[in-house]
């Protein structure tokens, strides 16, 4: 039995943009404790590319932001929480240049420098601010040392959460949350935090298929913890597959930057000929859901491996100071983008559904926030619009660093230190001796969610993959009780609840909308609602 405790103000559980901005913006009374998966910084925010919708330009507009926005969620999206969002993406630019973020620039007409905005699917018009085609390492290491400025903040890396903690779970009265248990990675032990209020900022759950531009953390621990807590969840059946990751069977999956298709670059199949506009009148523009299911038909249809994005038409020069980062990658695979086309396909990006919140981050439960991909706002609708994923992750932790800022001045009364919390036992469970059983679960769940809940769905198809969901769930339970838990073992169990929930999530759409499509019911319905789980105990 593990008797290390911590305590704090605020435990934040993730690292990327979401969480620091958080951290960064909740007043330095706050004692600030927060968990790194991995390393600080490794996440999905460290990888974009692209960069930070805003309206920024003259010629632009908030009302044409949060058009666009609206659009490319399909009827799905709720407006007074695009037009909360979109209204401070200024603002939050702002803050970002004042921190020492170093955004590109150009010399506009009159001489005067300014920021260079690009164009990306869905957008009317060039508003995605940029820092050439690394964008969110450069965003992520500018919120990490200024986070290191502050001696109320504790980052650890390489712990893994393992449950939240609240009042009726450990069998008192009321749903607060006030904790949760994490496991070490360093020592093995499952140690206790105590806080006043937890912040679940811990990402999507791309890692939940076979092919993803996520990295390894993306595997839906929050969603998962936040439902076995009490929390209800939305929309999940909308996994947004970035239409473009390089394919290469050197390469882990890459992402290649719709920025890319903003500056002109073409989709093509092996013959060279463009296909997009058979697609859509937008053509490479088109929101990420349409191209995506075009070249996932125009492969099976042709039976090819991958098509292939051309923009070797801009010229070496203008590639190289625009996509350096996406030029040596590709280089050191052979591929010399600025003379041919890059190999690429499909693969799951973002995860545009999650736990239940209000515009303040607020959960189902008392002292519980969730921002970022964990979390359902109601701002991506059914299908995410490109570069909007930063600026929520952004807007939100603002705003809820605020609600708890407020807390705090109202006096609310701490739970922390008034309740007394078991620590974690594991003197009933053993070391296992059958891990096999870990990693022969993970492969076959990624690649049944891959084939039957993919980019174009059927019933026979969801419930095939339910079926098999919960066998799976019924062996993890079975080992997660009987052996001590491991990293793999964790996420391993919180991907199988996820899928879960994605997969009962799409049962329910009776239509296609969106990022979720289905050969039973190609058509909209007449009326767009969310979908909304609920756990069995909750309320």
């Amino acid at each position: 039995m593990s008797r290390v405790e911590h305590q704090c103000d605020v435990l934040i559980i993730g690292s990327g943009s979401a969480g620091m901005t958080l951290a960064l913006k909740l007043d330095k009374q706050h004692q600030i404790m927060m968990l790194c998966k991995d390393e600080p910084q490794e996440g999905s925010s460290y990888y974009a590319q692209g960069g930070v919708a805003a309206v920024l330009d003259e010629y632009d507009s908030v009302e044409s932001h949060i058009e666009d926005t609206l659009i490319a969620g399909a009827g799905l999206c709720h407006r007074e929480v695009v037009e909360f969002t979109v209204s401070r993406s200024a603002g939050i630019i702002d803050w970002l240049v004042d921190l020492g973020v170093k955004f590109d620039t150009r010399t506009g007409e009159h001489g005067v420098e300014e920021f260079h905005l690009t164009r990306e699917g869905g957008h009317s018009h060039r508003r995605v601010i940029h820092a050439a085609d690394a964008t969110g390492r450069q965003i992520v290491e500018c919120l990490s040392d200024r986070l290191a400025q502050h001696d109320n903040v504790s980052v650890m890396p390489r712990y893994v959460a393992v449950d939240l903690i609240t009042r009726d779970k450990i069998g008192l009265p009321g749903e607060d949350c006030i904790g949760a248990y994490a496991l070490n990675l360093s020592t093995g032990e499952v140690e206790l935090f105590r806080a006043d209020h937890v912040v679940l900022a811990t990402g999507g759950a791309s890692k939940v298929y076979l092919y993803t531009s996520n990295p390894d953390t993306a595997s839906g621990d929050g969603i998962a913890m936040a439902w076995r807590a009490g929390c209800r969840v939305g929309n999940l059946e909308f996994n947004q597959f970035h239409p473009t990751c390089l394919y290469h069977p050197d390469a882990r999956s890459f992402l290649i930057s719709e920025a890319l298709r903003g500056e002109g670059a073409r989709l093509v199949l092996p013959d060279g000929r463009r296909f997009m506009f058979d697609f859509d009148e937008r053509g490479e523009l088109a929101p990420r859901d349409i191209v995506a299911r075009a070249i996932d038909h125009e492969m099976k249809r042709l039976g090819c491996e991958c098509v292939y994005l051309d923009i070797t038409h801009k010229g070496q020069a203008f590639i190289e100071s625009h996509f350096p980062n996406i030029h040596a990658r590709c280089l050191a695979l052979g591929i010399d983008m600025t003379r041919e086309p890059i190999p690429i396909v499909p693969a799951a990006h973002y995860t545009c559904g999650g736990i239940v919140t209000d515009t303040s981050g607020r959960t189902d439960l008392p002292r519980l926030y969730a921002v970022g991909e964990a979390s359902f706002t109601g701002l991506h609708g059914a299908n995410r619009m490109a570069s909007n994923s930063l600026l929520e992750c952004m807007v939100f932790a603002e705003s809820a660093a605020q609600d708890i800022n407020r807390q705090r001045e109202m006096n609310a009364t701490p739970v922390r230190m008034t309740t007394r919390i078991p620590s974690w036992d594991d003197s009933l469970v053993t070391n296992s001796d059958e891990d096999v059983i870990i990693s022969h679960n993970w492969d076959e769940l990624r690649r049944f969610m891959w084939d039957y809940v993919g980019i174009v769905r059927t019933d026979k198809r969801l419930q095939r993959a339910r079926r098999r969901v919960q066998l799976l769930q019924q062996e993890v339970t079975e080992y997660y009780s009987n052996y001590r838990i491991s990293s793999d073992l964790l996420e391993l169990r919180n991907l199988i609840q996820v899928a879960d929930l994605m997969i009962q999530c799409a049962i329910h759409r009776k239509e296609s909308r969106g990022l979720h499509y289905t050969l039973d019911y190609p058509l909209p319905s007449a009326n767009a609602t969310d979908t909304v789980l609920t756990p069995p105990s909750y309320g």
